[in-house]
């Protein structure tokens, strides 16, 4: 797998196995929860190498509308084992898909349209390993890692959404 200076320092804040290595898996350049800006460039530059031939990237953006209702900002809380359970999603990942590899952080805090709320990107000699492997860690992203929105409405309601489900 490929090895850059930006997996060597995200690396070293997550946790690691024996080989220094997320989940023990060299397919993992990163999974992390930030309460600060993130993108997906950060995320493609850490999956991009001479091998990989395809990087397929995905973002997810606060848009400005949630079922016919104005949407302003978001406000994502998460559980305190969400980054134990980003970590564990993208270590199942990897290892579903090997010949990828993959980085993903999800963000918390208060959103604005416009703002990144997941990204993620997969590379790997062949585009539908990383179209697939980049698929399955968004959905299961999704489905298993606790983390909570707050919708603020233009009309001044709220609504709390669960990502899980």
């Amino acid at each position: 797998m490929c090895s850059t200076s930006l997996q060597a320092e995200t690396m070293a804040d997550l946790s690691t196995g024996p080989d220094g290595r997320l989940g023990g898996s060299p397919a993992v350049a990163f999974a992390r929860i930030s309460d600060t800006a993130i993108t997906i460039e950060e995320c493609a530059e850490a999956v991009a190498c001479d091998t990989a031939g395809a990087v397929v990237t995905f973002a997810g953006v606060v848009r400005n509308h949630d079922e016919g209702r104005g949407v302003l900002a978001l406000d994502y809380s998460a559980h305190p084992s969400a980054a134990e359970a980003i970590e564990s999603v993208a270590a199942a990942v990897a290892a579903e898909f090997p010949a990828v590899t993959i980085a993903v952080a999800h963000r918390i805090g208060s959103l604005t349209v416009g703002d990144v709320a997941l990204a993620c990107a997969a590379a790997s000699a062949h585009r539908a390993d990383a179209f697939a492997a980049c698929a399955r860690l968004v959905d299961t992203v999704k489905e298993s890692v606790p983390i909570w929105k707050e919708q603020r409405f233009v009309d001044g309601s709220t609504e709390w959404v669960a990502s899980l489900g």
